[in-house]
Order: C-alpha cells, then structure tokens, then sequence
C-alpha cells in the first residue's frame, strides 16, 4: 500500500526529517516499509516556456528547430516533433539534467546533426496522462519562467510503500488519517481532526426533511451490516483538478472523473470505501441489499462478465443486480461523462463473506481489500459527509436531495471495550521505565480513552480498534511498547535455567545440512513460497497436471502447491543472475504430491543452484554434492539416466533436463535425488545467459534412516600426496560418470580419490579431465610406483571406451 507523507501533513506535523529516519521508524513501531519513492521531484525543474519560431530541420521532416524563450532575456533551442508546435504557445521545458518520470535523463545530444538543449514536453512525458499527443499547452498567462510545481500548486511528496501483509490486523490504517494518528503518537506531535461534531452538523443542515429518492432497504440474510445512502442533483461530471489528481496518482491510481476520483480519494484518506451510482440508471425507488437465490452473470465496472453464485450478496434494484457487495460497482449504473444525478452508498459489509465472494471470483479490489479487514461501521457516516463536502466542493451547482437515508444495524446500542491495566503490570512486562503521565499520553494520542480506578487505568478502546485488533490488556502493552521504541527498551536476560531444546533426528539432518552447504558448499540459503501459480510453471515449461490446487487461493499467482521445487529455485536464479555473475544458493523446503489415497504428500527436499556466466558448475555441484552425502554417513552411488527407472524427483518429460549433464543420487537402490544442467532452452525463457546447475535431494529418507555420525578422526598424513591428471574423449551423449565408474575399478590402496576436474564440450565429442589423488601413510611415494599408477588407470579409461586425448 502506497502513504503519502504530503497527504499526511494535512492532519499531523510530520517532522522534517530524512526519508530514510520516517522509513525506519515507521517499520520498528508499526508495519514494515518496503520502499521510498520520491514523486513530482522532477516538476521542481520543468519551467514554463513561450515559444517564439520555429522551422523544419534540414536533415528530417517531422522535425522542428524551435526557438524560446524562459525569460525575457534568454531565449533556447530544442528539436522537436511535436505537430502543435505554433508561435506564442507556452509549454513545459525540461532542461539538461533533469530526469523525467520514464528514466529519461536529458543530457546535450545532437538530433540528426543538430544540438538539442533539453525537451519541450507532453502530458504523457510529464506524468500527468498515460497517453497524450503533442506538446502540453499551457494557458497564455502562465507565468514565463517559473516551474511547474508552483504553477500547478502542488509539492513533492515522499511516498512510503508499506507491506500490506503488516496491516491485515490494522484496518484503521488502510486510509491516510488513521496513518496520521500512527505519526502523531510515534513523533509526539498533536493531531489535527477537522472531522469535527461541528463540522458534521455543518454538512448535515445541506439535507432536506423530505425523504431521499432511493432509499436502501435490507432483504433476509446477506453481507450488509450498515447502509447508508444519499441523492443529489445537478452534479457536473468532468476532469479532476491537478491536486485531486496528483494524491491518486502517488498512491497508485489513475484519474476517472472528478465523481469517480472522489470516491477513490475518500476511501484513501478515511479507509473506508464506498460506491457512487448514476441514479438515473435506478430503477425504482429503493436499493435492495440481498443474497442472489440462483446463478446469474453480472458485468462489473472493468468490463468482465463474472458468473454470480446463489449466497452472493448484491445491491439490486427493481430489475436486478447493481453492485457486487463489498467488491465492485456493475457497468450497468456506473458514472459517466453524461451523469447529472447521483446515487452515494457507504456501506459495511461481513469480512468473511467478501473474501469468500471475492477469492471465488478471483477480484481483490481496493474496497474488498478493506472490508474483509473487518471495519468499523461507524466510519460509515463520516465517510458519507466527507464524500458530500468534496462533492459541493468541485461541483458547486450540485444540490443534496432529501435526506440521508440509513438501514442496518443500530449504532447507538453499540458498546466500546473496556480493559483494565495498571501502570505496574505495564512496566513489569516491558521492563522499562515509564511514569503514568507517559503511560497515558501514548494512550490519548492513539485515541484510547483512560479512566483511573484506584491502583489501576480502565481503557476504552475506540470502536475502529476493537473490531479485530485490540481484545485484551497484552494488546495495550503492546501499543505502549511499540509507541516507546522496542529498540530503547534495554534488553535483560531473564533469569532462569533454559534447558536445551531436543531435536529430532531430521531436524539434525537439517541443521547439518544447512550448515555444510553454506561453510563447505559457499552457498546462500533462501526460503521461496510453497505456493505458486500456472504462469510459473508455464514459464519453465513444468507439467501442470501434477500440481495440487487450492480451492480457495490468495490469487492466480498463488493458486497451486509446488510439486517440486525446482521451479521456485529457478524464479529466485532469475531475480539473482541479474545482479551477479556467479552465484550459490541452497533452499530446504517442501514438494507437495497427490498420493494414492487423494490425499496431498509433503517430501522435505534439498535444492541447490549453483550459477556461473562462464564457467560450467557441473562438476562443481557433483564434488559438493559428494562430500555433503558422505558426511551424511550415506551409501551413494551416481548413475547415468535410465528412461525405464524414471527418477521421482525429475519428470523425465521436463524439458529443462539436459540431455548429457544428468546423474541420478541412488541410495540403497533408490533414485532419491539427481544433479543436473538446465537447458539452454529454459534458461534462455528465463533470460539467463551462462550455465546453471541444480542439486535435489529427497531428505525424507532419514525418515527411516539414521544420520548418526560415524566420522573417525585420522591424522594428517606424514608423507605428501601426489596427483594426476589425464583428458579422455568421450561421445557427446555418453554419462561422465562412467569414465569414474571405470577408473575406480582400479585396485591400488594408495589410491585416495577420483574425481571429475572439467568438462570441454565440442562438436560431436566432449573431453573430460580426471583428477586422481594417490598416498601412502607410513612412505613417500616412488616414481615408478606413480608411473604403473597412471598406467593402470589410463589402461583402465581405455579399455572402457575413453582413449586419451
């Protein structure tokens, strides 16, 4: 979700602090901010030009030189194509330097031979339209010179982007006056509520005693919870104005029309959504809130014919349904440009039944986002008076019709919780000093109301609080300690005797695991979600009919439980390749699968990616791969790829397997595992350029089989070491493993390893290079013990089928 600082300084002083100093306390005290982003820095630049002539560019049609001027006393060129290019014009003119909102810094360049000195610039260019053709034209009386932020009336603004997955608890902070509370209470600096009593019956005397011309109405069972509704005439639908404009642009939405951009605006700034209808296309005189009895299809606002279930609540009139509740205006009573009479509905509906609606449909909009937070239904009201005063304040000829007309529950007989502490308690859990005027003030400014009781404080929790954020007296410490700052609460240990945690036999596992791959195998440990979608799949062209799919899921994107986890590991390789030529990365988590019985089977894997832009990390992953097994205490053994003894890690349909680089880990005859290159095909989709390699392992095998270590220390040896390397051809599609299973086949005992070292590929053969490791603990070597070694071992490569290079 994206805060405007700018709109928060309309109801709190923020301090005028460093972007990053707002960003870090706003994160340790409230909800993490993932981003700050500046917006409308550039207009600060752009100065209002006038041009004085023009003329076609000797070395392009469509080219212009022109001729202006910033001031009465410097006049610039620029090239130009633009077709309403005309004397006395006054536009927009971005100078050297400046960076525009598309990433385009303006630096001196010729065009076609002739030197531009910056850019005379379009709406689109500027940020204020998606779409616009030729240059911006500004009124005759723009003041020449002065730039475009002053001229427009507007500031630059920091917005904070902040991690919805912090506010689900927090409905009062999906609007910007509930963030403003947030900043009053974390910089201690008094909040401006214009929200007033007084400011209510100012806008309530615009009402009339007649009865309104719809009026809402409640029928059986639904969603709704509280309606309000309120008519007015005479309304002028039109363009909004720059600052209307520009808030909804920083928080991520674009401009409609000034009714439809009010209803965006309120609901940023007071959290609550709401719903404006052309009334003329309602039909009757009331709006009828119900659930549908049969299935229907209904066309909402973005144009999409969805398929309504019966249990759906809708707002419906006298020929059926206007508004998918909670979620979505219908097309069919929408505000146009030809609107004159509206229809305003602020309304509260039943979390859970929103989110079932709208998960179903696969629609989280704005407002469904917000209702299934559970709000507070008496915000309902301001939010209707806030709509109307913006309303009179951009279409000063509309006029209210009747009266605000209500249905629902009664908020009178609402009670507010009520909690009791006590200093002391408050204290003694924190573990800081605070006094009780302290304690009272970070109270007073959340909107908490104290009431002293002897010894103890009863706090009454405001209405917006209690709907399914505040419960108990742990609730308001918490309040008071992150209002305080967890991080100047001085840390003590407590004192007690903490005896140590026994893990089981697969958590060792894990933990050795984790432990080898980033001391031994230099590799990172990353965490992606078990939970992701078709598109995903598609991508690295994995099967999709082996995946289990959720009934209700979060989006399309999360729609599906992995069935391995190698396609996560290549979505976190192609957000990593992107900054690093080579790179190491290890994740332990969990593949889902249907089982015989329709139940889903969760298998713990190890997947390791080893990634290099030049160098193949084939033998690299094996010889890592190798010493983690050992050290697992495991009997291995790697095998070439057998299409009759399919490996279940590994469809063998994926194309991402490589024909050539592919071994299978058998474990007591077993394929419990594989390492693998990618296909370049796959890895070209994913716009990786190099060579990627990836390591799985099926740990559920330590289900049934100890991981004890068994390692017997052995001391280094007296007498050096002596090694040898040799190069042998093989066929393209042979397995590199075979030239191993050969050379092993050697019986020498001071023969300590064989290992692969490299791989050159060419046409139609490939060179492998082995490395053998000879010693002897109680002498040192001698030549012609070393030269029968290599012979043997040559003889042995060749009489496999591998000759020498």
């Amino acid at each position: 979700m994206l805060i405007s600082i700018d709109w928060i300084r309309d109801f709190v002083s923020v301090p005028n602090l460093p972007a990053k100093d707002i960003y870090t306390r706003f994160t340790l005290a409230t909800a993490e901010v993932e981003g700050i982003i500046t917006v409308d820095e550039h207009l600060e630049k752009i100065i209002i030009a006038e041009i004085l002539s023009f003329e076609k560019h000797p070395e392009a049609d469509k080219l212009n030189l022109v001729t202006f001027k910033i001031s009465e006393t410097e006049n610039r060129k620029v090239v130009c194509g633009a077709s309403n290019v005309r004397v006395g014009l006054r536009i927009p003119y971005a100078p050297l330097g400046v960076k525009l909102p598309s990433g385009l810094l303006l630096e001196a360049k010729k065009i076609r031979g002739v030197l531009s000195e910056g850019m005379l610039c379009s709406e689109e260019e500027l940020g204020f339209a998606l779409e616009s053709e030729g240059l911006m034209e500004l009124p005759g009386d723009a003041p020449l010179g002065i730039n475009m932020l002053t001229y427009f009336k507007m500031k630059k603004d920091t917005i904070l982007d902040i991690d919805n997955k912090s506010l689900t608890h927090r409905p009062d902070l999906w609007g910007h006056f509930g963030m403003a509370r947030e900043f009053s209470a974390m910089f201690e600096v008094p909040l401006v509520n214009r929200f007033t009593k007084e400011w209510s019956e100012g806008l309530i005397k615009k009402f009339t005693s007649d009865k309104s011309p719809v009026t809402p109405r409640f029928e059986g069972d639904s969603a709704g919870i509280s309606y309000f509704g309120l008519s007015l005439n005479n309304v002028t639908v039109m363009e909004s104005p720059e600052w209307l404009k520009s808030r909804l642009k920083a928080c991520g939405l674009r401009s409609i029309n000034n009714v439809v951009d009010i209803s965006n605006y309120v609901m940023l700034e007071l959290g609550m959504p709401l719903h404006i209808f052309d009334r003329d296309f309602i039909n009757g005189s009331e709006v009828i809130i119900k659930k549908l009895t049969n299935e229907e299809t209904f066309k909402t606002l973005d144009d999409v014919d969805r398929k309504l279930l019966a249990g759906d609540t809708v707002i419906s009139d006298a020929n059926g349904a206007l508004v998918l509740a909670g979620i979505m205006g219908g097309k069919n009573s929408g505000v146009s440009e030809i609107t004159k009479n509206i229809f305003i509905e602020v309304a509260n509906w039943k979390a859970a039944m929103v989110r079932r609606t709208s998960t179903r449909l696969g629609l989280r909009s704005d407002s469904s986002q917000r209702f299934e937070k559970t709000l507070d239904s008496h915000l309902t009201e301001r939010t209707l008076l806030r709509t109307l005063e913006l309303v009179l304040e951009l279409c000063p000829d509309a006029k209210v019709v009747g009266r605000a007309e209500y249905a629902g529950v009664n908020l009178l007989e609402s009670k507010p919780l009520e909690i009791k502490t006590s200093l002391h308690k408050i204290k003694t859990v924190l573990g800081c000093d605070l006094t009780d005027e302290r304690l009272k003030k970070i109270l007073h400014a959340l909107d908490f109301k104290t009431e002293d009781n002897g010894s103890n404080l009863l706090v009454t929790v405001p209405t917006y609080r209690s709907t399914k954020d505040i419960e108990q007296e742990a609730d308001l410490i918490e309040e008071v300690g992150r209002i305080i700052g967890y991080d100047n609460i001085t840390p003590i240990s407590p004192l007690d005797v903490i005896a140590p945690v026994k893990l089981t036999e697969m958590q060792k596992v894990q933990r050795r695991v984790r432990d080898f791959m980033v001391l031994q195998g230099k590799a990172f440990e990353v965490m992606s979600y078990p939970l992701i979608g078709e598109s995903l799949l598609k991508k690295v062209s994995w099967p999709t009919s082996t995946s289990l799919k959720l009934v209700n899921s979060l989006s399309q994107d999360h729609d599906l439980m992995r069935p391995s986890l190698i396609p996560s590991l290549l979505e976190v390789a192609e957000t990593n390749v992107k900054n690093f030529e080579r790179t190491r990365f290890f994740e332990l988590g969990r593949a889902y699968s249907e089982d015989a019985a329709n139940f889903s089977k969760e298998n713990l894997h190890l997947g390791a990616v080893f990634y290099d832009k030049d160098k193949n990390p084939f033998v690299e992953m094996t010889n890592v791969m190798t010493n983690l097994l050992s050290s697992l205490n495991l009997s291995f053994e790697y095998t070439e790829r057998n299409l009759k003894f399919t490996n279940p890690l590994v469809p063998a349909e994926w194309l991402g397997n490589h024909p050539f680089e592919f071994t299978n880990i058998k474990v007591m005859g077993k394929n419990c595992g594989a390492i693998f290159s990618v296909h370049p095909l796959i890895l070209r989709n994913l716009k990786i350029k190099g060579h990627l390699t990836i390591a799985l392992f099926d740990l559920s095998i330590f289900d049934n089989y100890s991981a004890k270590d068994k390692t017997k220390y052995k001391p280094l040896s007296k007498f050096p070491s002596s090694s040898f390397d040799w190069t042998v051809v093989m066929p393209f599609e042979k397995a590199v493993s075979d030239v191993l299973v050969a050379a092993k086949k050697v019986k020498l005992k001071e023969l300590q390893s064989v290992q692969i070292l490299d791989i050159f590929p060419n046409e139609n053969v490939k060179y492998v290079t082995i490395r053998a490791v000879l010693a002897d603990d109680t002498s040192t070597l001698n030549s012609e013990l070393l030269k029968q070694a290599e012979t043997a071992l040559i003889d042995a490569t060749t009489m496999a089928g591998f000759n020498l290079k």
